[in-house]
């Protein structure tokens, strides 16, 4: 069950879902069904010019594949290339309770300018707490401009049938918890990865 603008507001007040923002503006932002968030200040673009491959199950591949760039500027534009991806941040961070999850989805005025801000990742598991890291692609012929605090997607929050017995705060292989900027992908520590870069090792040193 999708939350409306009534709940949302109503989990919002009383804590449920905690919202970490420099000022009050998100609660603006509440719409019918959901809660559009903002564009944060920095972005991530990787380096795909030095580096041949990303490889999930070698760490080394991962190493300085990506640099950060701040918008220091809220009148300054961080453009997205023709067929570039970066990764983005929402301003605002975001705690989820153990019995809700969050859906990331674009909006609809940046869908028709080509953007998309989610590759396949826009599920919040409840419990989860921090940014959103936010997967942005230009599908368009033409460069967009990106501005730091113009809103950029929307979360939807859906109820849980019961509150989730081990949410993602205390999950063991929760790798985003907490985080600030956007981040790069921590597939290397995926257990199954891990396994596959042992037997490399090992059959290498054989």
């Amino acid at each position: 069950m999708i939350l409306s603008d009534r709940d949302i507001r109503k989990a919002i007040q009383s804590g449920k879902i905690k919202i970490d923002s420099p000022d009050e503006k998100y609660l603006d932002n509440i719409g019918p069904s959901s809660l559009d968030l903002r564009c944060g200040s920095h972005f991530k673009l990787y380096e795909h010019t030095h580096f041949p491959l990303l490889d999930p199950a070698d760490p080394a591949t991962f190493e300085n594949c990506s640099r950060m760039i701040e918008i220091k500027e809220s009148n300054t534009p961080f453009i997205v290339q023709p067929n570039d991806f970066v990764l983005g941040v929402t301003l605002e961070s975001v705690t989820l309770p153990a019995d809700l999850v969050a859906r990331v989805e674009g909006r609809s005025s940046l869908g028709r300018l080509g953007i998309i801000v989610h590759s396949t990742a826009g599920f919040v598991d409840p419990g989860f707490s921090g940014t959103i890291t936010l997967e942005i692609t230009n599908i368009n012929r033409m460069p967009v401009a990106l501005y730091p605090g113009m809103r950029v997607c929307q979360l939807a929050f859906e109820t849980l049938t019961s509150p989730a017995e081990v949410d993602y705060s205390q999950k063991k292989t929760q790798k985003y918890q907490n985080q600030v900027f956007p981040e790069e992908s921590r597939i290397t520590r995926d257990p199954e990865m891990v396994e596959i870069n042992k037997r490399r090792t090992i059959g290498s040193s054989q």
